[in-house]
């Protein structure tokens, strides 16, 4: 049976992190989004209550969210500041390819710790000619003996700066081109690890995102995840799982943006009424929140079909996709609503703007979530 209802675990969920987000982010996020420092006395309480380890499982200390508990607190948290919302869930997307695929040695010895310290962990794929194009990566890793020695550089690494450990991916099997791709558990204090300069950005600017080199960085053998020329199957498997969240964050961006945009129409008069009087408003407003729905609906569609074991390389791309196009057009809309206002740092608008436009990039582009989908709708071409 179809059923639309959170549990009351989930609602319980929900208004904690709805909580938080009004009683932390929302009024930090200003200060955060100048981006001269980092939000550590948010981190910290939301490493208390286990924001920051949501994903991890019981067993290594962790909270053990499943896959539609994490989206619903990711549309709250988002909602409060989608930067600040980044720095938490970046750790579940560097922990997830250690849940898949590490054994339980790794697991314990990379996770265990990050739940009892404030921590955080990077992904490291994305590379400078190699964004979407996986297989095009350049940093290798050779093996000697019972070592891998890694060389390359990473770009655009959200938590690099802040990170304790990194899962790379690197060309273990060059020849073999992305079936060479192997993923590797990298901790920062290996000699060679250089984190380079932390990046100007547009938007979730209270997030840290940096260049990596790894020079001649040593680590054994045993911080292989899975075996070797299964990176890229790791990449993927983890992608699909993380794709839906972000979606969810764009709902969150795009519910913030539309509430404060009927707030503000409620109040402001022009011509002797409020202009959510006006029947141009009135249909944005409809239109908006169709959208917003529609997006929430598959998002959590996705979320269930991972909780389920089922397939879901589409609906997550669809989530993704659809989340993060809607968070795009509706804060649009909304600063169109304010006008001037809408455009001025002095009101939230402009910074959901700039939030929203990320979330269509990062995690694969939009572009990728359709080449996904439609490789899936038409199926194979004889």
């Amino acid at each position: 049976m179809i059923s639309f209802s959170l549990t009351e675990e989930q609602l319980a969920l929900q208004e904690m992190a709805r909580e938080f987000a009004e009683k932390e982010m929302i009024p930090n996020a200003a200060k955060y989004d100048k981006g001269d420092q980092f939000s550590e006395d948010v981190m910290k309480k939301a490493f208390e209550v286990g924001f920051l380890t949501c994903t991890i499982p019981e067993k290594y200390g962790g909270g053990e969210m499943n896959d539609l508990d994490t989206v619903v607190i990711s549309e709250e948290l988002a909602a409060g500041c989608a930067g600040m919302y980044t720095t938490m869930m970046v750790n579940a997307l560097a922990y997830t390819p250690v849940i898949l695929f590490g054994t339980d040695e790794q697991k314990k010895k990379f996770l265990t710790p990050q739940t009892e310290k404030m921590s955080f962990a990077s992904f490291c794929l994305t590379e400078r000619e190699a964004g979407s194009d996986a297989g095009a990566l350049k940093t290798r890793a050779k093996k000697i003996g019972k070592e891998y020695i890694i060389n390359g550089s990473k770009c655009f690494i959200s938590n690099g700066g802040l990170a304790s450990f990194y899962v790379v991916f690197a060309n273990s099997n060059p020849e073999k081109g992305m079936r060479g791709l192997s993923a590797f558990i990298v901790p920062r204090e290996a000699p060679g690890v250089i984190i380079g300069k932390e990046e100007d950005k547009m938007g979730h600017r209270a997030s840290n995102t940096v260049e990596m080199t790894f020079e001649d960085v040593k680590i054994p053998e045993t911080n292989l995840l899975g075996k070797e020329g299964i990176g890229f199957i790791i990449a993927m498997k983890t992608l699909d799982k993380t794709r839906a969240p972000v979606g969810a964050a764009g709902v969150g961006v795009a519910r913030a943006a539309l509430e404060y945009a009927i707030e503000y129409a409620k109040n402001r008069k022009q011509f002797g009424k409020p202009i959510a009087l006006f029947q141009n408003t009135l249909f944005k407003i409809a239109q908006m929140a169709m959208e917003i729905n529609a997006a929430r609906h598959l998002v959590w569609h996705a979320a269930w079909l991972m909780d389920e074991g089922k397939p879901c390389g589409k609906e997550s791309a669809m989530a993704k996709a659809f989340g993060s196009d809607v968070a795009m057009k509706v804060t649009i809309e909304c600063v169109q609503i304010l006008g001037g206002y809408g455009y001025m740092k002095d009101y939230p608008m402009e910074k959901l703007m700039r939030d929203a436009k990320l979330l269509q990039i990062y995690e694969g582009t939009n572009e990728i979530q359709r080449l996904v989908i439609s490789r899936e709708v038409i199926g194979p071409i004889v």
